[in-house]
């Protein structure tokens, strides 16, 4: 059986390696220009009055292509599912060449089995291969932006583009087992991974672990640091160092209330006499903010602790797989 499925898959992976090869070598060139810049712009920091500078242009020279990258591994597993996963049973299925299997000493449950272990594990090694790269590649970029919890930066480093890589195949070979159809099964894997994609940075990530939060004072200077203030009070662009900001309160006075329209209108407006600009005008009524984040220290801890979520979401709808095909009818 195991022969036989490898016999099957030989030709998609022919394709795959094929396909991998130039982003591998991409992905070595970018590595290597960057690891150059990287040490130009060390070398730029002996001068304390540059280094600012040399951190601003270095960052800017790689921050475009890393996110484009990061945004082709966050792909990666959803082309993974479609088109090793989908076509996986729902081929069989469509053809018919099922029943020769079935007929013969091996079990539907052990057909199954294989078939996800052989592709699987080929979709989980090209996963590793190209996540190991871009971490490798995107090092000093990271080390130097302190980014590596963004949306797209945390799900295209490490272990988490495994662990989806794993989860995409599964659900794609289970799309393919209900629906019996490649191109229906492979649109519900689009449909199904992209929901997933979203959810996940957006409104599961930031709850893996119990936030920090702390009171930060609104002073002039602080307030001259943001992006700006708006009429409604919510600070904009407040961040902490080596930290992932994922939530800040309005600006709250020394009686934890929010500040109330008509002082911000007046300090937006027509700043009271003395008062110099609006950052002066907020600053003097002794203004806080309570900010809510996850230390950068926790960055392996979310790593494990999501990829374990889609690889234990993967066992079970392999589990729910298995179960479904001993009552699939031929």
């Amino acid at each position: 059986m195991l022969w036989l499925s490898w016999r099957q898959f030989r030709t998609q992976a022919l394709v795959g390696v094929v396909a991998l090869a130039p982003l591998a070598a991409l992905l070595l060139f970018t590595g290597l220009d960057i690891r150059r810049a990287y040490d130009r712009y060390r070398s730029r920091c002996g001068v304390a009055d540059r280094c600012l500078d040399a951190m601003s242009q270095f960052q800017d020279d790689y921050r475009t292509r890393l996110l484009l990258l990061a945004l082709l591994l966050a792909v990666l597993p959803a082309v993974l599912g479609v088109f090793w996963g989908a076509p996986l049973i729902a081929r069989e299925l469509e053809t018919g060449t099922q029943r020769l299997v079935w007929n013969q000493s091996v079990t539907r449950r052990r057909w199954l089995a294989v078939k996800l272990l052989v592709v699987g594990l080929g979709s989980v090694l090209v996963a590793a291969l190209a996540s190991l790269l871009l971490t490798w590649a995107a090092s000093p970029y990271d080390e130097v932006s302190g980014e590596r919890f963004g949306a797209l930066a945390f799900g295209a480093r490490n272990l988490t583009p495994v662990a989806y890589a794993a989860l995409a195949f599964v659900l794609g070979a289970v799309a393919g087992l209900l629906v019996r159809r490649t191109v229906p099964a492979m649109a519900l894997t689009v449909l199904a991974f992209t929901l997933l994609q979203l959810l996940m940075p957006n409104l599961v990530r930031p709850h893996l672990l119990a936030p920090v939060t702390v009171t930060r004072p609104m002073t002039a200077g602080a307030l001259r640091e943001l992006r700006g203030v708006g009429a409604d009070a919510t600070v904009k662009g407040l961040s902490v160092p080596d930290a992932w900001v994922t939530g800040t309160s309005k600006l709250l006075t020394a009686g934890g209330r929010p500040v109330d329209a008509r002082t911000m209108d007046t300090c937006l407006t027509r700043p009271p006499r003395g008062a110099g600009d609006t950052a002066d005008c907020l600053g003097a009524l002794n203004l806080h903010v309570t900010v809510v984040y996850q230390p950068d220290s926790r960055y392996w801890s979310f790593q494990w602790i999501e990829s374990a979520g889609c690889l234990a979401l993967a066992g079970l709808l392999a589990g729910f797989g298995l179960w479904r095909i001993q009552r699939q009818v031929c």
